[in-house]
């Protein structure tokens, strides 16, 4: 970095960077053996949580400068907030990492390849559901038309590093453009009304992901509920959030905020992790906004996972059935330390006919996706992802469930890697639950 560069940011933390969050952390060091980079990286306190908030507040004071290793610090971090229900002065960390992202890359100067990439995936794709309708087809018509066949056997895969060669391999097939275009916005319960529920579809779930919101809406009606989908709802803004682009996720806050407000639905409904985890944020992310913080403390108050609202309606008392198989889960990080759901999960698993559920060590340690983290960092990435399947391997499990797209595809990566794809699979939660009621009926 230029020391131009530099002042710039150290000016920027002195400003913007919240200092009473910052000597909150009392240095106990209850978080290092929570911290998946710090136990990878060979115990470097550079590349702990405590270690980091250290030189925050380090450049906060003016005792060190912003420089490289600092950002590399940073980013290097997953965001898994696993460090947050383990400390004792309760440090919201992710809010300090995404205001130092923040401070770092508004700050400093881009490479015309960085400033172009972060362009169009943070203000021309993301926001624009349309758009990821659009680019969603492209990969169809990849999928479909026979091009992937050729681009595996004519080795063009091999230009690409490993990690995404294998993720080429377990993306979804994805639906065609029509299927894409043609969205419900309002389901009738099946039998009896219980709740009022509105639905947050999504960006990549509502796209890429579209069975699995199709198996979350059935879920809900066979549980009782009302669904109402807002169209004019957008992503949530969780990339931009934690990618040093804080204004972007605001404004897609307050048009999500208008989206739902007007509904009366007794909950909004997520089915993924790390987007209900920036959901329930709203109302830090708009606390300084004297027009949005009371919209947005009511609009995060809303916000409940599937699993949660299907345990609420006693779902977990169906009959649910499956062949004979042991199971095990891993958490999404976001959805245990974000929205603080883990037991919903469990229960309902345990509750299926046929299912032997193994928990698996360490099933709240991150699995190295982290949005788009196994793509970015992805050697570290791949050394959390190897002992992720190391632990689910000793469970026996023929099934690893999972609440989060990115952990889905990064388990899929995960069995790829380790030859297991005649012998286990990955599964979001919801499709699985589906396919143990509808297989009782």
């Amino acid at each position: 970095m230029k020391t131009a560069e530099k002042e710039r940011i150290s000016q920027g933390f002195k400003e913007k960077m919240d200092y009473d969050e910052l000597l909150n952390c009392m240095r106990c060091g209850f978080c290092l053996p929570s911290c998946p980079t710090y136990i990878e990286s060979g115990m470097d306190e550079a590349h702990s949580p405590r270690g980091r908030i250290a030189m925050m507040k380090a450049v906060v004071d003016g005792d060190i400068a912003p420089d490289q290793d600092v950002k590399r610090s940073l980013d290097l971090c997953l965001g898994c907030r696993a460090c947050e229900p383990v400390c004792p002065s309760g440090v919201k960390y992710g809010h300090l990492l995404e205001q130092a992202r923040d401070i770092i890359y508004q700050n400093k100067k881009s490479s015309i390849v960085e400033k172009t990439v972060r362009g169009i995936v943070f203000n021309n794709l993301f926001p624009h559901q349309n758009r990821m309708v659009t680019a969603t087809n492209l990969l169809g018509f990849y999928q479909r038309s026979g091009l992937q066949k050729v681009a595996r056997k004519s080795g063009i895969m091999n230009f690409f590093p490993e990690s995404i060669r294998t993720m080429e391999k377990v993306l979804p097939t994805v639906p065609k453009k029509k299927e894409l275009k043609s969205r419900p916005n309002h389901l009738h319960a099946i039998h009896v009304q219980k709740k009022k529920v509105a639905f947050f579809s999504g960006c990549l779930m509502d796209t890429m992901f579209m069975s699995t919101n199709d198996s979350t809406m059935k879920l809900l009606q066979y549980a009782g509920c009302e669904i109402v989908i807002p169209e004019t709802q957008n992503c949530c803004g969780a990339l931009h959030g934690h990618s040093g682009e804080r204004e972007k996720s605001k404004e897609m806050a307050k048009k999500n905020i208008e989206a739902f407000e007007h509904i009366g639905a007794d909950y909004i409904i997520t089915n993924a992790g790390g987007c209900g985890a920036f959901l329930v944020d709203y109302g830090y992310l708009l606390k300084d906004d004297p027009e949005w913080s009371y919209r947005a403390e009511k609009f995060s108050s809303k916000i409940k996972d599937i699993t949660s609202i299907l345990v609420e309606l006693d779902f977990d008392k169906e009959k649910l059935r499956l062949e004979e198989q042991i199971v095990t889960y891993q958490d999404s990080c976001h959805l245990k330390n974000g929205q603080k759901t883990f037991i919903e999960p469990r229960k309902l698993l345990q509750s299926i006919q046929g299912v032997t559920y193994v928990e698996m060590k360490d099933a709240s340690r991150c699995c190295g996706s982290a949005g788009i983290y196994n793509i970015v960092e992805s050697e570290m990435s791949m050394q959390i992802l190897d002992y992720k399947m190391e632990q689910a391997k000793m469970t026996k499990a023929k099934t690893i469930i999972t609440a989060n797209p990115g952990c889905l595809l990064q388990m899929k990566l995960g069995i790829e890697r380790e030859g297991l794809s005649d012998t286990m699979r990955a599964v979001h939660i919801v499709d699985f639950l589906l396919e143990a009621f509808e297989q009782s009926l």
